[in-house]
């Protein structure tokens, strides 16, 4: 067949569109198909202990129990019966195991200022917890600190305290595997450069590879979302620090506070929370970068138990249905409802799932043609529920069709195309 189009004309286009390719290569790699904790738990520093997850796990259990247990917390958080029966044995099971996915040992807003003798001793003594944590078996799959912003006034000591943690770590025996830091109320570009730059010096100083040290950065200030100059800052963030920001966090209250919304209005669904989310999500699609949305400080105790217990159920399931699969906790009492309205998300979901991704592996034909992008979709879905254990590992095998190694590969195709790439370059 003619073409009109010659080698010029492709050359051509190749030259235009050079840039693009990089930075869809560069800024665009998408996810790393690792673990995304579905909560992260917030507990000043000095407090922690090796033991602390347990502890949680057993007083979520008693919370639990005194309400008539996990089925009758269930039904007050707005499942229905079938579902809390289905759902009660493998939530206990969470919480004897694996009561906290992702533990922050916090040094900023929970921690204050105690001045820097006990800030350096407490730096220090954290490193230390969170080492023996890891060789006893009993820390979180994900573990760090939170430190002291980059403005003017706590900026030296913010810095100190990262630097006092790391360094113990590594003079302590190594970085854990899934050590997270934490870059509270970012408000320009220019702090998370600057993180980026220290994070860099560190692992010179201490001979890390680069690139090792990542962290996350909260928004909670206005200023990260609409910036001077009518830019959003926020989607400049995976690109000022490429391969460095592992997540962004929404930060309810200090958010809510600067657009000096009242103290009985401030929450995760205001909808001034809601489009800074929604910038935030646009902001990192594709980019590899994580979403956690914020908490809710109405906890589970005393009278408001019950009515604290649905609210922050709802909570989550809205969270979840809006693409962001993580979120903060503030007490054991709301451990029962993380897990109960996370595994009623995916047990809920799943069958239908499962089965459109076997018809899709299978080329089955159906009332639903699902293409690779959705196919995608229906694998995340299913390794998420995998990972915190909504659903197992055998049943996803037997419904979906598919191994694990299966729905990181369907999940990520970008990642499993590299890897691949790799495999033969290696064996060539």
């Amino acid at each position: 067949m003619g073409t009109a189009l010659g080698a010029a004309a492709l050359a051509d286009a190749e030259r235009r569109l050079a840039a693009t390719d990089e930075l869809l290569d560069r800024g665009y790699p998408g996810d790393d198909g690792s673990r995304q904790p579905v909560h992260t738990v917030y507990v000043p520093a000095d407090r922690f202990t090796p033991a602390l997850p347990a502890e949680w796990g057993a007083a979520a259990l008693a919370a639990a129990d005194e309400a008539g247990g996990l089925e009758a917390v269930a039904v007050v958080a707005g499942l229905d019966a079938a579902l809390a029966a289905e759902l009660a044995p493998r939530v206990a099971r969470k919480l004897e195991r694996e009561p906290i996915e992702d533990l922050r040992l916090d040094f900023e807003d929970g921690y204050g200022d105690r001045g820097d003798e006990a800030e350096d001793a407490d730096a220090v003594l954290a490193a230390r917890r969170v080492l023996d944590a890891v060789a006893a078996g009993t820390a979180p799959p994900f573990l760090g600190i939170r430190f002291k912003c980059f403005e003017r006034p706590t900026r030296a000591r913010g810095i100190r305290t990262l630097d006092l943690f790391v360094t113990a770590l590594v003079e302590g025996g190594g970085m854990p595997d899934g050590l997270v830091l934490t870059l509270p109320k970012v408000t320009t570009v220019a702090q998370v450069e600057t993180m980026a730059a220290l994070a860099a010096e560190l692992e010179r100083v201490h001979g890390l590879a680069e690139g090792r040290i990542r962290f996350e950065v909260q928004v909670e200030t206005p200023q990260l979302v609409l910036g001077a100059d009518g830019r959003s800052p926020v989607a400049q963030l995976p690109h000022a620090a490429p391969g460095r920001i592992t997540g962004l966090h929404y930060g309810t209250y200090d958010y809510s506070a600067s657009l000096q919304i009242a103290a009985g209005y401030q929450s995760m669904e205001h909808p001034a929370a809601d489009l800074a989310k929604g910038v935030m999500q646009l902001a990192v699609a594709g980019t590899g970068i994580r979403l956690s949305d914020g908490s809710t400080n109405v906890l589970p105790l005393g009278e408001r138990t019950a009515e604290a217990w649905a609210l922050h159920a709802r909570l989550v399931r809205r969270s979840l249905e809006r693409g962001y699969y993580q979120g903060w906790d503030l007490h054991p009492h709301q451990l029962p409802t993380r897990y109960l309205a996370s595994y009623a998300f995916f047990r809920e979901g799943y069958p239908a799932a499962a089965a459109r991704l076997r018809a899709y592996l299978e080329q089955t034909p159906g009332a639903v043609l699902d293409e690779p992008a959705t196919a995608r979709a229906l694998a995340d879905f299913v390794l998420r529920g995998v990972e915190c254990g909504a659903v197992s590992a055998e049943e996803a095998a037997a419904d979906a069709g598919v191994q694990r190694a299966g729905l990181v590969a369907l999940a990520h195709p970008r990642l499993a195309a590299a890897s691949a790439s790799s495999t033969q370059g290696a064996s060539a």
